[in-house]
């Protein structure tokens, strides 16, 4: 197994990026943009994080001139016709190493990819033409154990709940932890939906090799935002 990888076992992985309850990027935030999302980065590391997960290239630069934590990097598109969104083109996966990534998270869902592709025909791509360490983001088992075999490093439950076919699913999706835990060698991390301690021991109890937390750390905005609701809410 990579260094890299081996060195996520059992750690917190802090994803440094603004977004709105929809997971649209939060432009209005005070806090949005590369050099707060470096801070952000770096106050992880000061904090025991293992690794963050930042977004786009101009933030994964500016990242990494100020930790020494691996870089899980994304490329967030908004392409006409398609559904996914994640590091979808081979473009943006080069792009993401060029600024210092040290992995690269890509949609593998069972979704239409730009080139007529699917998930594990994506990842086979990615194979293909660079030496990059692939993180697949599925939504269920299916796409877990396709993406698994088409050789991700990485799988990562991060977009469970956010397909068509999983907006059921409530997040954190622990149940798929388990299972595709129990079921692949691939490396299992738990992301999406995490806003406790307790629900990140649970998802390492469950199997997970490592786990992802983002807004409720980063995202002041956000977390202000649900303790003013929950105070709102106790009192009326």
């Amino acid at each position: 197994m990579n260094k890299i990888i081996e060195d996520l076992k059992g750690g917190l992985i802090v994803s440094c990026q603004i977004t709105d309850s929809e997971g649209q990027f939060d432009h209005e935030n005070p806090i949005y943009g590369p050099t707060m999302m470096a801070l952000a980065a770096k106050s992880a590391e000061a904090g025991g994080a293992s690794a963050v997960r930042v977004d786009g290239v101009k933030d994964i630069a500016v990242v990494r001139t100020m930790t020494s934590l691996p870089i899980i990097g994304i490329c967030k598109m908004d392409i006409p016709g398609y559904e996914v969104r994640i590091t979808v083109t081979i473009e943006s996966v080069r792009g993401l190493i060029e600024a210092g990534a040290d992995i690269i998270a890509v949609d593998a869902t069972n979704r239409r990819h730009p080139g007529d592709m699917y998930g594990p025909d994506y990842i086979a791509c990615i194979r293909a033409k660079t030496d990059a360490l692939i993180m697949a983001d599925i939504s269920n088992e299916e796409e877990g154990f396709a993406a698994a075999e088409a050789g991700a490093d990485i799988v990562a439950t991060t977009l469970s709940g956010y397909t068509d076919y999983t907006k059921h699913i409530k997040k954190p999706d622990l149940d798929l932890v388990a299972t595709l835990s129990r079921r692949v060698s691939t490396p299992v991390i738990c992301e999406g939906g995490i806003s406790s301690p307790e629900q990140a021991k649970e998802a390492l109890k469950r199997g997970a090799y490592a786990v992802v937390v983002g807004t409720m750390i980063v995202n002041v905005k956000r977390i202000t935002q649900h303790y003013v609701s929950s105070i709102v809410e106790g009192v009326s």
